[in-house]
Formats: C-alpha cells, structure tokens, sequence
C-alpha cells in the first residue's frame, strides 16, 4: 500500500495533468497476489495463480495521456512523483491508423471506432 504522502503527491501530479488537458485515464492497480494469469496455449485457456514475479517486476498503476510526441510524454513521466529506485514505463497505445489496411481493413477500423465511442458516449458524464 503506497504512503499517504505518495497518495497525496499522485493526487497533485494528476490534477496537474488533468488541468493541462493531458490526462485520459489513471488508476492504481491491487497487487498481483490477488489477480490471475491466463495463458493460451494448446490445451486451451490456463490460469496461472500468483505469484508472477518479483514485486519490483509488477506494474502498480498506469496513466493514459495524450499528447503530441514521445518527448511530451518522456516530460510528463519525468514529473511524476516517485523516489529512488522506481520505474516508470512508457507505452504507446495502438490507434486504428497504425495498422496497414491488409491487417485491419477500413471497414473493421470503421466498426471499431464506432464501438469505441458508443463505449465513450456511455461513460462521459452528462
């Protein structure tokens, strides 16, 4: 469980990130222990139970943003409010148009979009 002082720290650099417009979604994740693997393989679905790996091996948490470039990114995680020793990871996330038409043709990428924001639709506050 993080400190109170690490809590209060996110809850800043969040609201930060959330008045700069970069913010989409964040959320501490509970440890491994209580959570479940499943791997695929020939003899169908199999679930692994914890532990997985080591704890400084484990993602805790993850934030979403948006924002124009890798370097915006990188300038962001460099904010974060963390101590000596932690990591922070920086992933980008697969868009319909990162995918050559032959593997994700218009059509699907249209579908997808719509499910997308129907999905949006539902769970934006009126």
């Amino acid at each position: 469980m993080p400190s109170a002082e690490l809590i209060a720290a996110m809850g800043k650099f969040n609201e930060e990130m959330m008045n700069a417009g970069v913010m989409l979604a964040g959320e501490g994740l509970h440890p491994s222990s209580k959570g479940a693997r499943i791997v695929f393989g020939g003899g169908g679905p199999k679930v692994i139970e914890p532990p997985f790996a080591e704890p400084d091996e484990l993602v805790s948490g993850f934030w979403i943003i948006e924002v124009p470039s890798r370097e915006a990114a990188i300038g962001w995680a460099r904010r974060a409010p963390f101590g000596e020793g932690q990591t922070l990871e920086i992933r980008q996330v697969f868009e319909a148009s990162d995918f050559p038409a032959e593997i994700l043709p218009p059509e699907e990428a249209a579908k997808e979009q719509a499910l997308r924001d129907a999905q949006q639709a539902r769970t934006t506050p009126r």
